[in-house]
């Protein structure tokens, strides 16, 4: 594949869609946004009928019929055959000559490095972990709840605190504040009264989210449980790093570790200086950070670094999303990702 291949990029989550098409000078030439991603809900079929929407739409903004390589990043290709079905998916659509499918976690990672050399934890409604280095290894996890031993995100986070609070009001737990402040939130008297409203749906589920600030918030006013939950998320998102690193032979190496994700890009001061401090004790020449790029510049750039596009070229796409005066984007050429699991 040569030098001057241009990309269509694709980041696609359970809740949005970005596309761009990178022309082989790193112009982006189109963009489009579109709805979610969810094959495990309506089907592959379906779900790439949704994606092909925002994809037209940016090759025809380009000007283009297809390019050279397809670099998507997708929800729910969480397992390696996941990833297999999802990229014959793709390929069979003509969007491009080849095409590569990554879990959209790899986006995340990717927008926040220079290089593809790192780890990155995203911390959303839940929770994931992948890691990369230059030669193509990886380092990952199945991230599909519960069943694979996750536990967090804000989904989590939100049931954890509806469940300290329960047991505290009726005697069952510690006392704490989120008996008070939870129910609060959504202007009721009591846990029981939000027990109900949420049981009866007269609080729709979708909601239940809006109370992981409000954990966030008990704790900082010095809430022994409510703190217990935020030191519980900090190990969680270590745990998945020194996984990730130690996988990778990364452990005793300066390495960046991108913290994404609404819950970690909000910075809560709780959980990012307890991130940071079992971080420095675990592995002292991490250096973490919060990426706040669009997933769909990281997707992008895995395209480039794909196909082996110079470093000026990364750098046009990076500033295109940063802005002028952001870092440059290194490119360091990468076979195709190899999975260390």
């Amino acid at each position: 594949m040569g030098l001057t291949a241009s990309v269509l990029a694709i980041d696609a989550g359970n809740s949005k869609t970005d596309v761009a098409v990178v022309g082989e000078d790193g112009t982006v030439l189109g963009t489009a946004r579109g709805g979610g991603f969810q094959p495990p809900r309506v089907g592959v079929e379906a779900a790439m009928d949704a994606l092909s929407v925002p994809v037209t739409k940016a090759l025809d903004e380009a000007g283009v019929t297809s390019v050279s390589l397809v670099s998507a990043c997708l929800a729910n290709a969480d397992l390696p055959v996941e990833e297999r079905e999802l990229t014959a998916a793709v390929a069979a659509r003509g969007w491009g000559d080849a095409a590569v499918v990554r879990n959209d976690t790899f986006a995340i990672l990717r927008a926040g490095v220079d290089a593809p050399l790192g780890v990155a934890v995203v911390c959303g409604a839940g929770m994931n972990c992948v890691g990369m280095t230059p030669d193509g290894r990886t380092a990952r996890f199945p991230a599909i709840g519960r069943i694979s031993g996750d536990w967090g995100g804000g989904w989590g986070l939100a049931e954890e605190a509806l469940w300290f609070a329960a047991r505290a009001e009726d005697g069952r737990g510690d006392p704490t504040d989120l008996a008070r402040t939870l129910p609060g939130h959504f202007g009721l008297p009591t846990m029981y009264a939000l027990i109900e409203a949420l049981h009866l749906d007269r609080i729709p589920p979708a909601r239940r989210h809006e109370l992981t600030p409000v954990l966030f918030a008990t704790a900082a006013e010095g809430d022994a449980v409510a703190r217990s939950v935020v030191d519980h998320l900090a190990d969680e998102v270590l745990a998945m790093v020194k996984v990730a690193l130690r996988r990778l032979d990364l452990l005793s190496t300066p390495v960046p570790v991108v913290l994404g994700g609404s819950v970690l890009a909000a910075r809560h001061p709780l959980l990012d200086t307890g991130i940071r401090e079992r971080l420095a004790a675990a592995a002292p020449l991490a250096e973490a950070h919060v990426v706040t790029a669009r997933p769909v510049l990281g997707a992008a750039l895995l395209g480039l670094d794909q196909v082996g596009a110079p470093a000026e070229v990364a750098a046009r796409v990076r500033q295109f999303y940063e802005g002028p005066g952001s870092r440059p984007a290194a490119a360091v050429p990468v076979p195709q990702p190899v999975s260390t699991d």
